[in-house]
């Protein structure tokens, strides 16, 4: 479906067409070219002291970055649970077993009590971790201080899955530049995208040569074919390097935009019963990729549901927040350390509409559906 107003949309306003057309001009469309490193060097600037490895998708970052940080079929994995499933699934593909904690009510993501729990438990199974993947859900940083006091003292590295975090801060220190490894995504839907892709990020300049080499296949530097180890099809190409390295040079405005939507947003449900923001706590500087809401039904007298489906009978594109990974089929069965925190974001969250080109119009007519509603409901019923 075409939807009037949809959820994350880009905007192409930039040098996107010009590098597409010298990208064509030059021949240079496939997994080398000027754009593959005029992105990742602009990338590694914007983070700062990073360097970067332009991929094809966030995915592909997050399995590389857990072969780079040596899990292997057996091992067991700390992960949030409250996040896409592409946050574990690369997991499962190296042969290992996620282990699922559940988030904290301050920004949603992993809850660092819940995660030492998670760690002393495992351990005196004797299965120690071998990594910790945290999310910065929805642009909002995790609490990282603690979740890396947890790391540096049993000694097990951090990966940040910042695929939803590029341009969010924490303590003045860009997310996925926090832990041993990090990566972003750039697909269709994010803050910036390259139309499909991903970088993965770190200091180790070790670890960013390895993940080039393996990103193309491990092959090794000769005037023929041969292959020492197994490797994987993962670069960028450099159409899309093009296109994301335009987007890149205007993620700054991108940012303010999305946070100026929020703020439209929370003044615009002011007053509301039943009507919560996801909190940005102090030491957090979020891209609000999505500006996402709890509604309390028993507060508004109608469910996220609900108001999903009338606005999407308007032509309004909204989404329900992630399911938690530990109730999803796929991984029945993994550990779970927790309680019901994820599981009721779930079931009250919504997305809403959080493009940077939405109109302030656009946000008076999603709220005034929430107006109706609510009226409904004080006259007896909708």
């Amino acid at each position: 479906m075409a939807y009037s107003i949809p959820l994350s949309f880009p905007v192409f306003d930039g040098n996107e067409s010009h590098n597409i057309q010298q990208a064509i001009s030059t021949g240079q469309l496939a997994t080398n070219g000027e754009f593959i490193e005029k992105f990742e060097r602009k990338l590694g600037w914007k983070i700062k002291s990073h360097q970067a490895v332009a991929l094809n998708s966030g995915t592909s970052a997050l399995h590389l970055a857990l072969l780079l940080l040596g899990v292997e079929a057996g091992d067991e994995v700390i992960c949030q649970s409250f996040t896409f499933c592409a946050s574990a699934n690369p997991i499962v593909y190296l042969g290992a077993t996620p282990v699922f904690v559940d988030s904290e009510e301050d920004t949603w993501n992993m809850s660092p009590e819940l995660l030492e729990d998670a760690v002393l438990s495992r351990i005196s199974l004797g299965k120690k971790p071998k990594a910790i993947v945290v999310v910065h859900l929805f642009g909002m940083p995790a609490k990282m201080k603690e979740i890396m006091e947890i790391s540096e003292r049993y000694d097990i590295p951090v990966l940040e899955d910042a695929a939803e975090a590029v341009g969010s801060t924490y303590m003045g220190r860009s997310c996925g530049a926090l832990g041993k490894v990090g990566v972003f995504s750039f697909n269709g839907n994010k803050i910036i995208t390259s139309g499909g892709g991903g970088a993965l990020i770190s200091t180790d300049a070790g670890m960013v040569e390895k993940a080039k080499y393996l990103s193309t296949q491990a092959r090794e530097d000769l005037p023929y074919y041969q292959h020492l180890e197994i490797g994987y099809n993962y670069r960028m190409n450099n159409m899309a390097a093009g296109i994301g390295l335009a987007q890149l040079e205007k993620l700054d405005d991108c940012v303010a935009k999305r946070r100026i939507i929020n703020q439209r947003y929370k003044l615009l449900f002011e007053g509301f019963p039943g009507i919560e923001f996801q909190p940005e706590v102090e030491e957090s500087f979020s891209n609000f990729w999505l500006t996402t809401i709890l509604i309390n039904s028993q507060k508004t007298g109608f469910s996220n549901d609900h108001l999903r489906v009338k606005l999407f009978r308007a032509g309004i594109e909204t989404r329900f927040l992630w399911k938690p990974l530990h109730l999803q089929p796929v991984f029945r069965g993994a550990p779970f350390y927790g309680g019901q925190v994820a599981e009721n974001l779930f079931l009250k969250g919504l997305c809403l509409p959080s493009s940077e080109s939405l109109s302030f119009e656009s946000q008076q007519m999603i709220v005034g559906i929430f107006e109706k509603e609510l009226g409904k409901v004080s006259r007896g019923g909708l």
